[in-house]
């Protein structure tokens, strides 16, 4: 498993960014059995930032919390089945490892809205993180099952590493 972590803003955490995404990839993989090694990109930005990427790649012209822009086009959540077909696509020629995604978090709405929810930074960072882990794998949220089964594979992961409300 391999992460790449850039922070383009003067926010410091008080934990590591690098390790808690290793902890919730790890732990992502691990629900959706991916039998491959992988790679995931996340930048760490602002809300100038984040509202810029969202314009430009999606052609929303607002800030948000998290992007997520997977490598796969999944058929079926968590079936990574179809990289097999087409590996010099999903694949990093040195390493080996399947290419994810990428991941955008602005540091300003993870404070924002650890305040606005009531609990650490920790957990909005790790929510989001998950949330986002979730959406490289195939999963949405777009009508109300999507996202009832999306909310509980976020929140299984999150107790599993301890990562609560409280």
């Amino acid at each position: 498993m391999t992460s790449y972590v850039e922070n383009e803003t003067d926010v410091t955490f008080s934990f590591g960014i690098q390790e808690i995404l290793e902890k919730i990839m790890d732990a992502v993989m691990e629900m959706e059995n991916c039998p491959y090694e992988t790679t995931v990109n996340l930048l760490v930005t602002d809300n100038a930032g984040i509202r810029e990427y969202n314009k430009n790649y999606r052609e929303i012209d607002r800030e948000t919390d998290v992007l997520s822009f997977p490598n796969i086009a999944f058929e079926r959540e968590g079936d990574f089945s179809l990289v097999e077909e087409d590996e010099a696509d999903y694949f990093d020629p040195d390493s080996g490892e399947l290419l994810l995604g990428d991941i955008i978090i602005s540091a300003e709405r993870v404070e924002e809205q650890a305040r606005e929810y009531g609990h650490s930074v920790l957990r909005e960072f790790a929510f989001l993180t998950a949330h986002s882990m979730f959406h490289l794998c195939g999963y949405d949220h777009m009508v109300p099952e999507e996202a009832a089964v999306m909310e509980q594979k976020q929140e299984a992961v999150l107790e599993q590493l301890g990562i609560t409300r409280k």
